[in-house]
């Protein structure tokens, strides 16, 4: 690859610091006409926690300047502006289910009030009592987790979060639940629960029940309910993943095992990217170490990393993190006390990619492994060593016990002289350390990688807004490390092997990172393996394995898949196809004087008058095809809607060679008042059950295949070709790719997490 280009890269930073983060001012307090400005309000508004103000602002400034230290996004928006009162936390838990329908939607109303100042939740769906279970008092049976999952999906896409994000959600089930298998095939249906992220709670009794070839109980309340091959499960689990990217596996008892807490608190989920796992109404502050700016003599043979400055970095952030605690709002009081509590930070790392690439060093090689495992050392100490020392000045948290804190497996990785402080002062912090997604944040400080992820390009482009969404402009868009590359290397016709991107990763290298990495983190990380579409399967499924045996918390792997909704091509291999695709569809054919059609009832208790639904199909290239689509109800209450949707979709019939993405998209929508049962299966929308039609009427002519015996959606693509980007639902491009356990747009920005 030449690295002599003429292009003129975009400030990308500029671009997301302006729409994310500039405060315009209000309220007697000035606007942000710099970065700069942006900094000093951040450091003040957290150095107003202090007796001696001025001089903690001063320090706290120090890290921010340079995008050293990067606090998590809405620190750097709402803290010093009158939008103080939201949260500055990124990450929550939600309370523990109540098994009855009066705490099951106060756990709905809850977490709405969460999502709607911007916090990500999770949530633990084990205690609910499984489908076709008998609830007394009414001699009904219980339509089971996944039924109140919807709910709560549909509330998510309903509730527009501060900042006009909507929320993020991480669903977790034990693997001996009854309803597990439907847990984890639930999202392939009706393109169901697109707001969850699905994560497995995996036992240390069930891999071994796995590696012994054993039967597998499952049980609810002390009741076995099933019992099933250990095996089975364990092959359901990995084959969804394979070829659904989900669910992801938590190792729950060696998160449990590995908690600081473990004394008064258990573990049973984690937020929405599967860094911090937490205690019912657990929240954490995040803040990223930028190790791009550490790094001395870049790209020279004597280029290292300051781990001095490192150090004095992490310390000072520890305490900016600990104000925080003191100055940000909550949306519940049961999550500021428990923040208060326990006072749980999470430090990270971003840049990682890049200060390898200015050392001289392949991501995955041995090298960056130790290199890696020094710098997370190094951060560990630090803020361990800060978090004591604060402590015997402000005080150890509330629920610090020094004899069951001191004797947390975790705390084994220090050295004998932060435990002898840690004796002495106590520990102002229970947890400090987490690696997690810092996309957005990342692009702000000059699209340094992201957190421990390679390079997901050397350069890419992006859609840039010049005013309303509608006037856009696409910009060229490069990684830090290659832009200073190519600034510092003026001439120069090929650039290092050691520039590698997430295709040239292997998969055990990404475990290796994250391994050495998770040896120093007492949360824990997000991260995804990507692994290659024609990775075979039984190196798939021993990813999991190996993950287990080297102690990780979670193992998240995402495979370019066609049954993967929306997976695409790569922009420059789209077009080649494109260009090679034949037209199947005349749109200005007159319509003929009759056409054949199909007429289909429905029936929904959302009106006492059904609706009739009419597709008449045309005879083309020698194939059946639906032409138009029409309504018709007695009920006209919503007349105009009905025009609308039956004019659209029949455009749709008449221009597309394959109409069948119509199916995902109607069944997607989610009605907020909530569905309704049709049939035997549940139906999200009146939309929802017009493409339940049109899936009928498609796989009546063949366009569509029905559903195999594992329920997966076997939907024929245009091309036959194998994909590897997604569309993304904010800008439509073909720019949405895995990254840290979360769904990014390289294009727009958009973020799933």
């Amino acid at each position: 690859m030449r690295a002599d280009k003429e292009l003129k890269y975009f400030d990308v930073g500029d671009e997301i610091w302006r729409k994310k983060y500039r405060y315009v001012g209000g309220h007697g307090i000035s606007e942000d006409k710099t970065v700069e400005d942006t900094w000093r309000r951040v450091a003040k508004a957290a150095a107003g926690a202090e007796e001696n103000a001025s001089a903690w602002e001063k320090k706290f400034l120090e890290i921010l300047e340079d995008f050293r230290f990067l606090p998590g996004g809405r620190i750097i928006s709402n803290a010093g502006t009158q939008r103080s009162a939201a949260t500055m936390f990124n990450c929550y838990v939600m309370n523990t289910i109540e098994d009855s329908i009066e705490g099951i939607f106060d756990t709905v109303k809850e977490s709405a009030i969460t999502q709607k100042q911007g916090g990500g939740v999770g949530f633990d769906f084990s205690t609910l009592r499984p489908a076709g279970s008998h609830i007394r008092g009414c001699e009904a049976s219980s339509s089971g987790p996944i039924s109140f999952m919807q709910v709560l999906d549909s509330t998510c896409r309903t509730i527009m979060s501060a900042g006009q994000r909507r929320g993020a959600q991480m669903a977790v089930m034990r693997c001996d639940h009854p309803d597990i298998m439907d847990f984890i095939t639930a999202k392939r249906k009706n393109s169901a629960l697109q707001m969850f992220n699905l994560s497995v709670a995996v036992t240390d009794k069930f891999v071994q029940a796995v590696r012994d070839n054993e039967m597998w109980e499952l049980v609810f309340n002390g009741e076995v309910r099933k019992t099933v091959h250990a095996v089975e499960l364990w092959e359901l689990i990995m084959k969804s993943t394979y070829d659904f990217a989900e669910p992801g596996v938590i190792f729950i008892d060696k998160v449990n095992e590995m908690n600081n807490l473990r004394y008064c608190e258990e573990i049973k989920a984690t937020n929405p990217c599967g860094e911090q796992p937490l205690p019912p109404y657990g929240a954490c502050l995040l803040g990223s170490i930028n190790l791009s700016r550490f790094v001395k003599m870049p790209f020279s043979k004597n280029a290292g990393i300051d781990l001095s400055a490192i150090e004095k970095t992490v310390k000072t952030a520890v305490r900016f993190l600990d104000n925080i605690i003191e100055i940000s709002g909550y949306p519940l009081k049961a999550q500021q006390l428990e923040a208060q509590r326990k006072r749980r930070m999470g430090i990270g790392i971003t840049g990682l990619a890049d200060a390898l690439i200015f050392l001289g060093l392949k991501y995955g090689g041995k090298d960056s492994l130790n290199i890696a495992e020094d710098i997370m050392r190094t951060i560990t100490y630090s803020a361990y060593e800060a978090s004591s020392v604060l402590a015997g000045e402000k005080g150890s948290f509330p629920l610090f016990d020094a004899g069951k804190y001191a004797s947390s497996a975790f705390l084994s990785v220090l050295p004998g002289e932060i435990m002898d402080s840690i004796s002495k002062r106590g520990i102002r912090n229970s947890h400090l350390i987490s690696i997690a997604p810092t996309g957005t944040i990342s692009l702000f400080a000059g699209n340094v990688s992201s957190g421990l992820e390679p390079l997901f390009a050397l350069d890419y482009k992006r859609k840039i807004r010049n005013g309303d969404e509608h006037d856009t402009k696409t910009v060229d868009v490069c990684d830090y490390a290659y832009m200073k590359f190519i600034e510092s290397h003026k001439g120069v016709k090929k650039i290092p092997d050691y520039f590698v991107t997430s295709d040239d990763v292997h998969p055990d290298q990404h475990l290796e990172i994250q391994a050495v990495l998770q040896k120093y983190v007492d949360s824990s990380i997000s991260k995804t393996i990507n692994v290659p579409e024609n990775f075979p399967y039984q190196d798939f499924k021993n990813i999991y394995m190996k993950a287990y045996d080297k102690g990780l918390k979670g193992c998240t792997t995402f495979r370019p898949s066609d049954h993967i909704s929306g997976v695409l091509i790569k922009d420059d291999k789209k077009n080649e196809e494109e260009k090679k695709a034949p037209i199947l569809v005349d749109s200005n054919l007159p319509r003929p004087r009759e056409l054949e059609g199909t007429t289909y009832k429905i029936k929904t208790p959302l009106s006492p008058d059904a609706l009739y639904l009419t597709i008449n199909d045309i005879i083309e290239n020698g194939g059946r095809r639906p032409y138009e689509l029409f309504i018709n109800t007695k009920n006209l209450q919503h007349f105009s809607w009905i025009v609308a949707m039956t004019r659209l979709i029949s455009a749709v019939f008449r221009r597309e060679p394959d109409p069948g993405f119509l199916v995902d998209e109607l069944k997607s929508i989610y009605d907020p008042n909530g569905g309704y049962f049709s049939e035997g299966k549940y139906v999200p929308s009146l939309a929802a059950d017009i493409g339940f039609v049109i899936e009928k009427h498609l796989i009546k002519l063949g366009m569509m295949k029905p559903k195999n015996g594992n329920g997966e959606k076997t939907n024929t693509s245009a091309s036959g070709k194998k994909k590897k980007m997604m569309i993304c639902p904010q800008c439509n491009e073909w720019s949405l790719y895995s990254q840290e356990n979360c769904l990014k747009c390289a294009s727009c920005g958009y973020s799933k997490c």
